[in-house]
Formats: structure tokens, C-alpha cells, sequence
């Protein structure tokens, strides 16, 4: 039990620290095309000259060499020289600049580890913001339909009947396809199609608990139903809520990245993790690192929100812990 709690809440304070840190940690901007036709498709390790054009443009080359009149580069197996008059970065021994593709480039010539730090943040900051408005959302309808009498109660939960009966997926692609894609379509569509399994849950709870010894009490003495909703039921119903919120952070990273690898949801040049396998998808056969550092990603992050859920679930639900026997 506390293993899983440790490991998935460090997983998640991990991706979390790295989401805020990335305009930090990033080492070019993720969007950054120097010299596609020398940059693009560089597996991870890939060291490149960088020499700085007089007219501000940039080259990168395999090797450069110093000669009396300028640079010699070798670019991809070709040969070009530069006189020394067009080189802003020369040196006696080349050029003083390098580009370093710790995990490759795609083919744009784009770094690859920037991009996959700007989507952790990305992703992140969708499925943060999306479960936000699910909680807000399912809260407001479990409460109502839980307190609102049979009618109110009826009405409510047959309409989250119908939607749960839609496979989630393609509700989502269906929605998806009806409104412009983007940032915070995404967080709207996401969002509002993730509360249902909170509002189920929330009314369990407080119908579980309206007719409990302090709740008789608080309304004999005289407490607002609203004013007991928010001091009484809602703490004693919020523990498998908040647990089934950080299960649901996982479900809504794969949602997103579905969405964007389909191109519905976060568009390039943005990056995110579903639109950067995508992108490498037709590369893999001989760019596989494209697609498969942001799909470890994605794997990474859904673990951590699983392991940090069940840890918590064993941690606050008093029937998973283990009592003992007594002897």
C-alpha cells in the first residue's frame, strides 16, 4: 500500500515539476526550425555544427573545417563552402556553436526532447483543467440529483444513463469533430463528458449518508440544506470522489493524446504527446524515436495517476486495509 502511494505520487510530482520547469529544462524552442534539410530525422545522440550565416540564418553540419578563406561543411555527405566574410561564429577551429539532439529531431529539424517537455505540459494542463470542470460538474448533478426528491433525482441520472450508454471514444470524436480544434475546445469537450461517473458516485454517497445520526441532527437544528451539503455530506463523500478524480487524470491523458494523434485535438505546430506520435507514425519504420519517447510518455504518466489512485484508495478506504487477526 504505501509503496504504490509513494511511487505513484513521486511519478506524478515528477511529471508535474517537469510540466512547470520546461521553458528550463527545454534546451531550444520546440518550435524551432534551424536547417531542416540537415536537421530532420537525427536519431538521439545526434551532434551537429551550428554556423551562424551573416544574413541570420543558420546551418548544421556533420563536420566543418577551417580553411584559409572561410569553413568547409559537410552536410549529410555534401560538401559546401563558405567564405569566411559570410560566418558570424568563426573560430580558428570552425565554428563555436553546436546543436545537440539528445533525443533526435523530426522532420522538421525540430528537437524532439524540447517538444516532449512542452507537451508534458501540455497534456498535462488539459487533463488538469478538464478533470477541474468534471469534478465541478459531477458534484453540482450527483448533489442535485441526491437531494433534489424523485423527480429531480429521476430525471437526472436517466440523462446520465443515455450518455454513459455512447461509447465514450466516439462521443468524443463526435463532438470533437463538430467544433474547431484547439486548447481550450479540448478542455471543454473533455470536461464536460468526463462527470458522469462522479455524479453516479457522489449521489451514492450522500444518499448513503443523508439519513446518518449527524445529519438528522444538523437539520433539527435548523442548518440550510445547502449549508449542510457543503459542512457535513460533501466531506464525508468526498474521499472515493477525490480518488476516483485522480484515476479519471489517467483516462483523460489517453482521451487527449486519442484526440490529438486523430487531429482533433491540439494542433501543431503545438506540440503535445498524441499530435508528436502522430506526426512519427509514418516515420517509424526508420525515425522510430518520433513516436515512441512521447508514447513512453503517455504510458509513464497513465501509470503514475493509476498508481497514485490505488494508493490512495488503500490508504483512505478503511475496508481495503489490512486489520490483522487477532490472537
Amino acid at each position: 500500500m504505501r509503496s504504490t502511494l509513494f511511487w505513484g505520487g513521486a511519478l506524478a510530482a515528477f511529471l508535474i515539476l517537469v510540466a512547470a520547469a520546461a521553458p528550463l529544462l527545454a534546451p531550444y524552442d520546440p518550435a524551432e526550425q534551424l536547417d531542416p534539410a540537415s536537421a530532420a530525422f537525427r536519431p538521439p545522440g545526434t551532434k551537429l555544427a551550428a554556423v551562424h550565416l551573416a544574413d541570420g540564418g543558420w546551418r548544421l553540419a556533420d563536420r566543418v573545417e577551417r580553411t584559409e578563406t572561410g569553413l568547409v561543411l559537410t552536410r549529410r555527405g555534401q560538401i559546401q563552402e563558405l567564405p569566411a566574410s559570410g560566418v558570424l561564429n568563426l573560430t580558428p577551429e570552425g565554428v563555436a556553436d553546436r546543436r545537440v539532439f539528445l533525443l533526435g529531431s523530426d522532420k522538421f529539424g525540430r528537437d524532439v526532447l524540447s517538444r516532449l517537455l512542452y507537451g508534458t505540459r501540455i497534456s498535462l494542463a488539459v487533463s488538469v483543467v478538464s478533470v477541474l470542470l468534471a469534478l465541478t460538474l459531477g458534484v453540482a448533478v450527483g448533489s442535485a440529483a441526491a437531494l433534489g426528491g424523485p423527480f429531480v433525482d429521476t430525471l437526472l441520472m436517466r440523462g446520465v444513463d443515455a450518455l454513459l450508454s455512447f461509447p465514450s471514444l466516439f462521443l468524443l470524436i463526435a463532438i470533437a469533430a463538430l467544433v474547431d480544434p484547439g486548447l481550450w475546445s479540448m478542455v471543454v469537450i473533455l470536461g464536460s463528458l468526463s462527470w458522469l461517473s462522479i455524479s453516479r458516485l457522489i449521489r451514492a454517497e450522500i444518499l448513503g449518508l443523508r439519513n446518518r445520526e449527524f445529519i438528522v441532527a444538523a437539520r433539527a437544528l435548523g442548518q440550510h440544506p445547502l449549508v449542510i451539503l457543503w459542512r457535513h455530506l460533501l466531506p464525508n463523500a468526498f474521499t472515493p470522489v477525490l480518488i476516483q478524480t485522480v484515476l479519471l487524470m489517467g483516462s483523460l491523458i489517453l482521451a487527449e493524446s486519442s484526440l490529438s494523434f486523430l487531429g482533433l485535438g491540439i494542433q501543431p505546430p503545438t506540440p503535445s504527446w498524441g499530435n508528436m506520435i502522430s506526426e512519427g507514425r509514418e516515420a517509424l519504420s526508420f525515425a522510430w524515436w518520433i513516436a515512441v519517447f512521447p508514447g513512453a510518455a503517455i504510458a509513464l504518466a497513465v501509470i503514475a495517476w493509476n498508481l497514485l489512485g490505488d494508493g490512495l484508495r488503500d490508504a483512505l478506504d478503511p475496508r481495503s486495509r489490512n486489520t490483522g487477526t487477532v490472537p
